[in-house]
């Protein structure tokens, strides 16, 4: 009888968050398990003043960029609900929740990787916030546990201020896929950066280093486990 894969859910705030955050692992898992990605927000409206033609084209272009990022990490498929940029806050904290409760219906997913509390980004916050809602621990829940990953450019830039700090207990061994994370990220051509701004190559490289030297190997990611069933 053929045994059915893991199921993993990665729910970031915005396009890139996904690979930030995890991609390693991504990678990593997605060869033995069925990896999904929901994406919740547009990640483009909050640099321009009025909706034009420009924002949608990029719009358009990053979530191209998204989709080629997941294919290559081999996420089975990804997600996006266009909620809107960097104002989470403006939209009805139920609604977000309920399309988290409706893409865990359909997937399914054991495992959920999603932003960590204490993001300087108020997307991240509610992100969080609203996956430990939608994933409570009720009858017929299928998930059995819940991680936050950092955000590099948002975790680290809350200076530990914004209502808690990134405590990492679990460290997933990126040895062999972290070049692919790399390699994601700067697929992501509108939101990779040059070094020293934390969305560069050479910072990426380095968390994965300091991490892999706090676990004992070359490369890891961090997380923060939030909820384990056994």
């Amino acid at each position: 009888m053929k045994k059915n894969k893991n199921k993993i859910l990665v729910i970031a705030a915005h396009p890139d968050d996904e690979v930030l955050g995890c991609g390693g692992t991504i990678a990593k898992y997605a060869k033995d398990s069925d990896v999904y990605i929901a994406i919740l927000g547009e990640g483009v409206s909050s640099r321009y003043d009025q909706k034009d033609e420009k924002e949608k084209k990029e719009l358009i272009a990053l979530q191209k960029q998204c989709q080629k990022a997941a294919k290559f990490l081999g996420a089975k498929d990804n997600f996006f609900f266009n909620f809107p940029d960097n104002q989470f806050d403006t939209v009805p904290f139920l609604k977000i929740v309920k399309k988290i409760e409706k893409i865990i219906k359909r997937v399914r997913p054991q495992k959920i990787y999603t932003h960590h509390s204490g993001d300087l980004n108020i997307d991240h916050r509610i992100t969080f916030r609203a996956v430990l809602t939608a994933a409570r621990p009720i009858k017929n829940c299928p998930v059995k546990e819940i991680y936050s990953f950092e955000t590099l450019s948002s975790t680290e830039w809350a200076f530990q201020k914004m209502g808690g700090f990134f405590s990492p207990n679990v460290f997933e061994d990126i040895s062999k896929s972290w070049k692919k994370k790399v390699k994601a990220m700067q697929m992501y051509k509108s939101e990779i950066r040059k070094f020293p701004h934390p969305r560069s190559g050479e910072a990426i490289i380095a968390l994965a280093k300091k991490w892999g030297s706090v676990a004992g190997v070359k490369y890891a990611e961090a997380f923060e486990l939030i909820r384990s069933l056994k």
